[in-house]
């Protein structure tokens, strides 16, 4: 087991790098003049991004192999799956439509998913008892299969809306595709910041009342924000800028409070970094990149990402899941956070079929719905799993 566990450890790592990789061929395709020096510079790119799944793929099966069950039980193994989905989408859609700059966005995106998934215990542990079920493999799988794919509409949307929003004036479409790449930004800040204080094994311990009983609190990061009532118990750790509210009493909601805290002033820090340096907006900084990209390609991309991906999910995370909780809970629906969150999920892609079909919306409505789409998704990725409690938060 041990072995196997190395295993795969090495070839998610192997991976990652082989993502990153494909990604800087990707990006060659962009000051390639010449047709014939692109296409090379992408089948490079496809077929690096095609070894890079396989040996995910291998990762998922020795981890399978190690642990006794699909490896998509906890955070880390499914946001390490969701990635390699999204990957395995972008794939098929490539060779569909051919669009090189997809990779360039794509990958990049499934490597915050990896990364961001290493945040995590990575531990194998045993099952509960509500996840000793065929249906564990079923249901989550299909889900995340559904969620990738539809990831890749995000991805192909956020290209459309770099590549056409006009960046000359000031509009809310550049203020809203500002606070996107912000968002990203963020995202990227809490891995960097996270690994580095994990490699310095920084730690700060507060004692704090929860629920009446006094309680230690372990930080892995700074305490921007300290336990309400909390006292600092670690010598020469850094003492809190302020305790979070009275509400957030929970063993963790502090901390947590404070990760996010992190994440926010992280993304500010590196987002207006790069304003500085650029002198410019980012979309506008990137734009001038995209000007070999085809909008109505890439639209089109969009949607069929979502009329592909919405069937998919619907089929693993709401069908598959009532049927998994008749036979677990003895109830098809229970309005659980998670169960919420899934049928917003399925009601906006739902939303977004109907106005693209029936009302015509293409192009920069189409787009911003398929951004707005990924929102919630990662929003339920994270808030819901982080935060709000419920039968999923063993997740």
């Amino acid at each position: 087991m041990g072995d196997l566990t190395t295993i795969s450890s090495n070839l998610l790592y192997a991976a990652f790098f082989i993502y990153l990789i494909a990604t800087f061929f990707f990006g060659a395709t962009i000051r390639d003049k010449k047709k014939g020096s692109s296409k090379v510079a992408g089948n490079i790119g496809i077929t690096i991004t095609i070894i890079g799944f396989l040996t995910q793929l291998g990762y998922f099966f020795t981890r399978w192999g190690a642990s006794g069950h699909a490896p998509v039980s906890n955070l880390f193994e499914y946001t390490t799956f969701f990635g390699m989905m999204l990957v395995f989408a972008f794939i098929v859609l490539y060779f569909i439509y051919r669009v090189d700059l997809l990779g360039l966005f794509a990958l990049p995106i499934a490597l915050l998913l990896i990364a961001f998934a290493s945040m995590f215990p990575t531990e194998i542990s045993p099952l509960v008892p509500s996840l000793q079920s065929h249906w564990l493999y079923i249901h989550v799988t299909t889900a995340s299969l559904g969620q990738g794919i539809l990831s890749v509409s995000f991805v192909a949307g956020l290209i459309f809306l770099i590549r056409q929003v006009d960046q000359t004036k000031r509009s809310k479409h550049t203020m809203w595709l500002e606070f996107v790449i912000y968002i990203i930004a963020s995202t990227v800040a809490f891995i960097v910041l996270s690994s580095t204080f994990s490699a310095l094994q920084y730690q700060a311990e507060f004692e704090a009342p929860v629920e009446g009983q006094p309680m230690t609190i372990t930080y892995e990061m700074p305490a921007i924000a300290g336990p309400a009532q909390g006292e600092l118990l670690t010598e020469g750790a850094w003492s809190p800028l302020f305790e979070a509210p009275e509400w957030m009493r929970g063993e963790d909601a502090a901390k947590k409070f404070n990760t996010f805290l992190w994440a926010i002033v992280g993304g500010l820090v590196l987002y207006w970094g790069l304003r500085l340096i650029f002198r410019r907006r980012i979309a506008a900084l990137i734009q001038p990149l995209l000007k070999r990209v085809n909008p109505e390609l890439v639209d089109e991309v969009s949607y069929r990402a979502v009329a592909i991906g919405f069937p998919v999910f619907t089929l693993g995370a709401l069908i598959f899941a009532m049927i998994w909780a008749q036979q677990a809970w003895d109830r098809f629906w229970g309005w659980d956070p998670k169960e919420v969150w899934a049928l917003i999920t399925f009601f906006f892609y739902a939303a977004y079929l109907h106005l693209r079909l029936s009302r015509g919306w293409q192009g920069m409505k189409s787009a911003w719905l398929a951004v707005g789409g990924f929102g919630i998704i990662m929003f339920n990725l994270i808030a819901v799993n982080l935060i709000i409690s419920g039968l999923h938060s063993y997740a």
